[in-house]
C-alpha cells in the first residue's frame, strides 16, 4: 500500500492551505457556494454543490506554461 501525506491548514475563515507530498494548492470559498481552487501544478478548478438531483459538480481548467 502506497504512503500518502495530505494536511490542510486553515488560513482565514473561507481559505485554506492544502499540501500533499506532491503539491499544494490554495482553496477559496467555504460553507455553501462555489468553491475556487488554485494548485501549484497549475490546475485550477471550480466546485459547488447544486441543489436537487443535480449533486456536486466540479469544472477543471490546466494551465501549461511553455
Amino acid at each position: 500500500m502506497p504512503i500518502t501525506f495530505r494536511k490542510s491548514f486553515r488560513i482565514f475563515p473561507g481559505v485554506r492551505l492544502n499540501i500533499n507530498r506532491m503539491s499544494w494548492s490554495i482553496t477559496l470559498g467555504a460553507g455553501r457556494g462555489p468553491r475556487h481552487t488554485i494548485s501549484s501544478t497549475g490546475q485550477r478548478t471550480t466546485s459547488m454543490d447544486l441543489p436537487g438531483p443535480f449533486g456536486f459538480r466540479t469544472t477543471r481548467r490546466r494551465n501549461r506554461n511553455r
